[in-house]
């Protein structure tokens, strides 16, 4: 990586940490981070922007509260909401390899973020339904969708939409930098 990479990817990482502090606190909070993470993977293509992401689970692990409502640790990482953080990871992962299969145009842009949260979603939502089984007790897949995946959907839709928009404008300006 050059000085430039590792800078941009800095950025990002402190971008997805403070759009993590933008919380609305529901069963799953409310916050910006989504909205990071596709502007991170438009800007700095899947590798850079996927090594972001991983530097923002990385001080999470670490202890640092960089999560919604300022949490940080192992704990978090491991607790029913857990996999909907570890998701974002699965998210940047597969809207890298959407950029590798299908090219850096809006379009494919716009197909590999929705593939990469219904990913996440995926993700989230079977730790979400492991965890919270063997720990308190049953539950339908019907509540936690209820819960953890349907009231995000318009927002998420949202903060692709502003991702998109600062894509197009801000992505000459990143790559002349």
């Amino acid at each position: 990586m050059n000085s430039k990479q590792l800078t941009l990817t800095g950025m990002m990482a402190t971008l997805i940490v403070l759009c993590a502090w933008l919380t609305i606190p529901t069963v799953v909070p409310f916050t910006m981070q989504t909205f990071a993470i596709f502007l991170a993977v438009g800007l700095l293509g899947g590798k850079l922007g996927s090594l972001a992401v991983g530097v923002y689970l990385l001080l999470g692990a670490v202890g640092l509260p960089v999560f919604s409502g300022f949490r940080g640790g192992l704990g978090t990482l491991a607790g029913v909401t857990g996999g909907y953080l570890v998701g974002f990871l699965v998210m940047a992962l597969v809207m890298w390899l959407g950029e590798r299969l299908l090219g850096t145009g809006t379009a494919a842009f716009l197909f590999s973020a929705i593939a990469g949260l219904a990913a996440c979603y995926l993700f989230g939502t079977a730790w979400y339904l492991l965890l919270y089984t063997s720990s308190v007790g049953p539950v339908g897949l019907g509540v936690v969708l209820w819960q953890c995946v349907l009231p995000f959907l318009i927002p998420d839709g949202i903060k692709l939409a502003l991702a998109l928009a600062l894509r197009q404008r801000l992505r000459r300006v990143v790559q002349a930098a």
